[in-house]
């Protein structure tokens, strides 16, 4: 059984699931956004949206590259969403967080206010021990690899093979991979060497990698 570190949890459609309609409704908001600000219709807005993200890994690194926009501005502008309407408490996350006894890191190209609105209202921020959102990355962003070497860097440079990342997307786990981390994809069913294990949620976790969890504390279904 392999000795782990560190877990870097992705937050978006990791912590919570895709159903909830979080993600969808902060989707909804970035195309506003770029309505509003470029001047485009919504369906350009749309397939522009979707450009940026496959050549930049995130819509804002686009945005703030081909139309210098102020991220503080954008970020405040589409995290502006009833969290609690998507979101509730979740006491078998919680318990099954408590049970894992190594670092667990929230690693997400998101910004730290909606990190932590998002861990409230799961109730599970006491259970993290740090956040890595964009900022930290310096808006270097995953899936590009400059982001996970300052994300260990961050971490104090745990053995990267002591290290797990759960994410939703496996575009984003496959740099992970080739540093020598446990992979997880979360939610998907994408088919790719770099994916060391598939969970349907989160919750999931210590039953797939059970030397994860203090087993006093395992979540019991």
């Amino acid at each position: 059984m392999k000795n782990y570190s560190t877990l870097f949890l992705d937050l978006d459609e990791t912590l919570y699931p895709h159903s909830n309609g979080l993600w969808e409704k902060i989707g909804e908001r970035i195309t506003l956004f770029m309505v509003s600000r470029l001047n485009i219709n919504e369906e350009n807005a749309q397939d522009l949206r979707a450009r940026y993200l496959s050549e930049y890994g995130t819509t804002l690194n686009g945005l703030r590259a081909n139309h210098a926009i102020d991220p503080d501005v954008y970020m405040e502008f589409v995290h502006d969403v009833p969290i609690h309407d998507h979101i509730e408490p979740a006491p078998h996350l919680r318990q099954m967080l408590a049970s894992i006894r190594i670092k667990k890191i929230i690693f997400t190209n998101s910004h730290d206010a909606h990190v932590k609105r998002v861990l409230n209202a799961l109730d599970v921020s006491d259970q993290i021990d740090d956040i890595i959102d964009i900022y930290a990355l310096n808006f270097i962003n995953k899936p590009r690899p400059e982001a996970y070497a300052e994300a260990l860097k961050i971490a104090h440079y745990p053995d990267t093979k002591t290290c797990i990342l759960a994410d939703d997307r496996s575009v984003n786990l496959i740099p992970a991979a080739e540093l020598g981390m446990t992979t997880v994809l979360v939610g998907g069913n994408e088919s790719d060497p770099a994916i060391t294990h598939r969970i349907d949620e989160i919750t999931d976790l210590v039953e797939c990698i059970p030397e994860l969890a203090d087993t006093s504390l395992r979540r019991m279904r």
